[in-house]
């Protein structure tokens, strides 16, 4: 295993009746920490597996998993993940998105309880977590009230979760389709050009490094 700080993508390409939902989570480690960042829908216990040991990390060293909002998509393996793990894995999320992942209201978009997940840590903007070279919280609502956006600060890497989508390397805006407060979410893009950011990692999507603060400022004023 690496000892120094790091972060990748963490791809996993999900099979949903038959077709690929291909999703980039995140994976962040340093020498006490692995950090994973989302979870996919439900049933990938054994692709996160799979990933872990293809980026050189054991199952049993995942520490944490930071879930950036509540959709199905991104709790649906948080369950399976921290059973499987003997209650090893601690589990972060902002404080509004606690009583949804924990099962105790319904999901914002599906009116659904999700199956309970006890969250260790509860979250908050501008709460900087030292793991990893520094994770900085940054409360981006609008995709959903509860959404955050993580900042490594060592690697000046973005990690939006759905605030944020690209297509073939260009950062695009959060999916309309599924962003019920598109103003909100809007905003929250425009307190992403306060950051430093070389390289962007989102859910859908996967990596971008070119013209960055460029498309932040075109989507953030509803021309991207």
């Amino acid at each position: 295993m690496a000892n120094q700080a790091g972060i990748q993508p963490l791809i996993l390409d999900m099979n949903v009746n038959g077709n690929s939902f291909l999703v980039h989570a995140a994976l962040l480690w340093d020498e006490q920490e692995v950090i994973l960042v989302d979870t996919g829908i439900p049933g990938q216990l054994g692709l996160i597996r799979e990933q872990l040991a293809e980026a050189s990390f054991p199952f049993d060293k995942l520490t944490k998993i930071i879930i950036t909002h509540h959709d199905m998509d991104h709790i649906g393996s948080l369950p399976e993940l921290v059973k499987a793990s003997e209650g090893r894995i601690e589990v972060l999320a902002h404080e509004l998105g606690k009583p949804y992942i924990q099962g105790e209201v319904p999901t914002v978009k599906r009116q659904i309880l999700a199956p309970p997940t006890k969250v260790d840590v509860t979250l908050q903007d501008g709460d900087i977590l030292p793991y990893c070279g520094g994770i900085q919280v940054i409360f981006t609502p609008g995709h959903t009230p509860d959404h955050i956006s993580l900042y490594h600060i060592n690697s000046r890497t973005l990690i939006t979760g759905d605030a944020l989508t690209s297509l073939d390397g260009m950062l695009m805006p959060p999916n309309p389709q599924f962003t019920p407060d598109m103003p909100l979410a809007l905003e929250s893009v425009a307190k992403l050009l306060d950051y430093d950011i070389e390289t962007v990692i989102t859910f859908h999507g996967g990596v971008c490094t070119a013209n960055i603060k460029e498309r932040l400022a075109e989507i953030a004023n509803g021309q991207g």
